[in-house]
């Protein structure tokens, strides 16, 4: 994308010619709607309704941060805790495409509730270009179905706008920079959240024990970041196995839950290679991780490149 002034003030324009009513927009926080809801702010101010909605696969402290962010943007924010909805619906899944898709299905019907009470007509949503590439059609393969592309139901109610969606990630940063947005450096986390993060079945408890962990990992490598002891990777996490191993926790056997960090550099998340953190910092996470969360025994490092892999796990 080479003029950014363009395609703002251009979808802009696109964007109050195409809706007439309410809308409401899914906003996560992150890059890809936050910069959707400004867009729409802009183009149709207090007539649309920002809905942020806790599924209980969130980051350790997210449900709050984002709030706040959304709000000192001065968007017309609605809180949604949705988490109880969302376990029960998970209960007993593990095969990814079904997690997908169940998360897709519940966030239309939780944001149609919610534009039933305020009259909306419009839904936009944060999709960009890699979404629906990896989501399959046409004569696409199905990499993974993306849960606002490959979940949503076929029977959907509202109108649905997508301003990003021809854009992929490098790009939508661009706009996010234009517009000065402080989260156009954020990185990126998916739409099903910790979900996807868990290999298995996606309990309550289970996301406990990976949200801390998550924590560890971005806590340690942005410190090392900040320290100058590695580059900031475009996007790291924890993932949760379904593999229990055998340990040791004061001289007694123990079988606990295997951790896996991640970590991988990208320009446009259609292509990722894994990045070489230092082996000190790696050994450090890998402790914290023991140290603090007892369930977990083993700590692994992922050094697949996507291709093959993909970025996330499921």
């Amino acid at each position: 994308m080479r003029d950014v002034a363009g395609f703002v003030e251009e979808s802009i324009q696109k964007l109050k010619a195409e809706i007439k009513g309410t809308a409401i927009i899914a906003c996560s926080g992150g890059v890809d709607s936050t910069t959707s809801a400004v867009l729409v702010d802009r183009a149709i101010g207090k007539r649309l309704i920002t809905v942020f909605v806790d599924t209980g696969y969130l980051r350790k402290g997210e449900p709050e941060h984002v709030q706040a962010l959304l709000k000192n943007m001065g968007l017309n924010l609605h809180f949604v805790d949705a988490s109880a909805e969302f376990y029960k619906a998970l209960r007993g899944v593990t095969d990814p495409e079904r997690k997908r898709k169940i998360i897709g299905n519940l966030f239309i019907k939780i944001f149609e509730r919610e534009a039933e009470k305020i009259k909306a007509d419009t839904l936009i949503q944060g999709t960009i270009a890699p979404d629906w590439i990896e989501s399959g059609g046409d004569l696409r393969d199905v990499i993974k179905s993306h849960h606002n592309v490959g979940g949503l139901p076929a029977d959907m109610k509202i109108k649905l706008v997508e301003p990003l969606r021809d854009l992929y990630k490098d790009e939508v940063r661009k706009v996010a920079r234009y517009l000065g947005l402080a989260i156009a450096e954020k990185q990126p986390f998916p739409g099903p959240g910790l979900a996807v993060r868990i290999l298995g079945e996606a309990t309550r408890e289970r996301t406990a024990i990976l949200r801390e962990a998550c924590a560890i990992v971005e806590e340690e490598i942005e410190a090392a970041a900040s320290h100058g002891e590695c580059e900031l990777p475009w996007q790291y996490f924890a993932v949760l196995l379904p593999v229990k191993s055998v340990g040791v926790r004061g001289d007694v056997r123990a079988y606990g839950e295997t951790m896996v960090v991640r970590a991988v550099e990208s320009l446009d998340a259609m292509t990722a290679s894994a990045s070489p953190l230092p082996y000190s910092l790696l050994e450090r996470i890998g402790i914290r991780i023991t140290n603090t969360i007892p369930e977990v025994i083993r700590v692994v490092y992922d050094i697949t490149h996507k291709p093959p892999a993909t970025i996330e796990w499921e």
